[in-house]
């Protein structure tokens, strides 16, 4: 009799090596088959899946290593959070530790105030997804966050912005241009001219992807943030008026009809322009739904009050 079990890594040589480390069976050892060699995705960025084996398990082994493999036991999820938070400390003297400080705990929940809502649209603080590869919208900074202080712009990051933007067209498409526009917040760059559909791709997912890397690379040497913002063919601003104008119609349905309307998956730059084109209208309110970086926005019409 055996077991299977299923071990998931960046790479199918990497899966194999975490399944021989967490069974203890050498790699030569391991009978396993490979269910997923995985996907690096667009520039490694959308798309990415995880390469995943299944490895046959002996029960004789299994039963030695029930306890450590299976994630759900209560000591392995200790181990886990000790190794993630850098706490040396045993499973069982965090156990411990945390059962003393449960009625203490409990007392400082009392007495500490509720956190205030991230804001009226019902969605979080943009700086939740500072890091994500995504177009950022003109206008006054978001609730609770402070004006950034003015950046100087040198031409050696304007350049070595432009240099990697098109050191990465070129191995994408031919006879395209760039164009750079500096502004007082951010570095603009507008490509024109060769593949534009190529370039911005599938709900401009591609070019979100290009500004992260041109992001990446202008910010590596700099102490300070800088903002890059990448477009093709004028799709951004395309792309922003087509959002107002289809968020505008739903709302209009919404207060007419009394029922919310939904919006596709969107990346936090999508939602905010329909948070902020909506904000003013009375009778409806938008929320995002979901979790991970492409979310819902439904727009709820507003309860009357009475």
């Amino acid at each position: 009799m055996s077991t299977r079990m299923e071990f998931e890594a960046k790479a199918v040589d990497k899966a194999v090596q975490k399944a021989s480390e967490a069974l203890h069976i050498p790699v030569d050892r391991l009978q396993y088959n490979v269910v997923s060699y995985g996907s690096s995705g667009i520039f490694g960025l959308v798309g990415v899946k995880k390469a995943r084996i299944s490895v046959n398990v002996p029960d004789n082994n299994a039963g030695s290593q029930n306890r450590e493999s299976d994630p759900a036991s209560s000591d392995n999820v200790m181990d886990l959070v000790n190794e993630a938070f850098g706490d040396s400390r045993k499973s069982s003297g965090a156990s411990q530790d945390r059962r003393k400080n449960v009625g203490r705990n409990r007392d400082q929940r009392k007495q500490e105030p509720r956190r205030k809502p991230a804001n009226m649209s019902g969605e979080e603080p943009p700086a939740a997804e500072a890091d994500s590869p995504v177009f950022e919208e003109e206008g006054p900074p978001p609730f609770g966050r402070h004006p950034e202080p003015a950046v100087v712009f040198t031409e050696e990051m304007i350049e070595t912005g432009r240099a990697a933007l098109e050191k990465i067209i070129t191995a994408v498409t031919e006879e395209a241009e760039i164009s750079v526009e500096v502004k007082p917040d951010k570095i603009c760059y507008n490509v024109t001219g060769g593949s534009s559909g190529v370039l911005i791709g599938k709900k401009g997912q591609t070019l979100e992807a290009i500004q992260y890397l041109v992001d990446k690379i202008v910010n590596k040497k700099s102490e300070q943030r800088i903002r890059i913002q990448v477009d093709v063919e004028g799709y951004l601003d395309n792309r922003k008026a087509g959002l107002r104008s289809l968020a505008r119609k739903l709302a209009d349905k919404t207060a007419a009809t009394g029922r919310p309307a939904s919006m596709g998956q969107m990346n936090a730059h999508d939602r905010r322009i329909v948070h902020l084109a909506l904000k003013d209208i009375p009778g409806i309110r938008t929320q995002s739904i979901g979790d991970g970086f492409y979310r819902k926005l439904i727009i709820f019409p507003k309860k009357r009050t009475r």
